[in-house]
């Protein structure tokens, strides 16, 4: 059977995503934390970050890899920094380039099939994320827009994190090219939530960036180095922290390292104090990003006792989770850190 692109993009076949405030999962993870196996483990999971939510003292870190919010969660991940569930973001530049920011500019992502003729895909400029579908033509055009963003900057050496904060201001500011309100980068500029993106030229951003070093002679560049002693900047002025990791790779163990980074370069802080990941990884083969958090323990990353691996697809685990801490209603107290003010002092 032919494939046409058109049929394949249909506006039918959008990924929608899932709306935490509209299902809610409160008994189903009450139920679950009576069980045994992942069942438990992701009970409690919901528990531990519920006490997170609930100590005064603590900031949260989301940590976000893989490929589930252009799957249907992004809105989750917004929504976190709406219900004031997160203080900091750590992410790949796809989560938040290709996925979010994409959609902000009212791209879309479409369900696929995995079975697909894939050379017919690539002919036709679709690309294929499993079983989901985007359009390389509008990938050209969010890398078109990094650009633009880019030009508009004066030259010099940025984090990540003050160039993903003019994504936002440029959302902000342009209203007429933001087609869907309320993405996490526009959430995170609007709450003062900063967003990390240590390989950030691993993703769309990367081409865009890539062709404004190429334009012009005093071009803008992204350094990983100021990235992490920025992070060590968020943990000195919280100290207390936990963390929420999606997947693992290097927002992970950035994240992890990050206490580790304290030490060595200036007043050693708190292991973190709450962790929680979800992943599919297996351990046995010494990869450390998938790494368990009991492993970690003895590189001196996190405290035990507040821990949970969970074992299971994230696009599954993280709407019960997250829909839980919402209808919990914990968030309405919990001030906001608005820690990006750190870095305007």
């Amino acid at each position: 059977m032919s494939m046409n692109k058109k049929d394949l993009l249909d506006s039918s076949k959008i990924v929608e995503n899932i709306d935490i405030a509209k299902v809610d999962t409160t008994d189903v993870i009450k139920a679950m934390q009576k069980m045994s196996f992942s069942a438990r483990d992701t009970g409690r999971a919901a528990e531990i970050y519920q006490k997170m939510i609930n100590d005064k003292d603590c900031s949260i870190i989301l940590s976000l890899a893989g490929s589930t919010s252009s799957a249907g969660c992004m809105k989750v991940y917004a929504d976190m920094i709406r219900y004031n569930m997160v203080d900091a973001v750590v992410a790949t530049g796809a989560a938040i380039v290709d996925m979010d920011f994409f959609d902000a500019l009212g791209f879309r992502h479409y369900q696929g099939n995995i079975n697909a003729d894939n050379a017919a895909l690539g002919d036709m400029n679709v690309d294929r994320i499993y079983d989901t579908y985007i359009d390389e033509d509008e990938v050209e055009e969010c890398t078109k827009t990094i650009t633009e963003i880019a030009n508009s900057m004066k030259g010099g050496v940025y984090s990540s994190r003050e160039f993903i904060r003019e994504m936002g201001r440029f959302l902000k500011e342009n209203p007429e090219r933001n087609k869907r309100k309320g993405s996490l980068v526009e959430l995170a500029y609007e709450y003062n939530v900063p967003i990390f993106c240590p390989a950030f030229s691993d993703s769309t951003a990367g081409y865009g960036l890539v062709k404004n070093q190429v334009d012009h002679k005093n071009h803008v560049s992204i350094d990983s180095v100021k990235d992490f002693r920025e992070l060590a900047m968020v943990k000195w002025n919280t100290k207390e922290t936990g963390v929420f990791i999606v997947g693992g790779g290097v927002p992970k163990n950035f994240v992890q390292d990050v206490v580790v980074c304290t030490e060595l370069t200036g007043e050693a802080m708190p292991r973190h104090k709450y962790a929680i990941q979800l992943t599919i990884a297996d351990v046995r083969d010494g990869a450390c990003s998938s790494s368990t958090f009991q492993e970690a323990r003895s590189w001196g990353k996190v405290e035990l006792n507040n821990e949970q691996m969970v074992f299971g697809e994230a696009t599954s685990l993280v709407p019960l989770i997250i829909s839980y801490i919402y209808h919990e209603k914990s968030w309405e107290k919990r001030k906001r850190r608005e820690l990006a003010n750190i870095f305007f002092k």
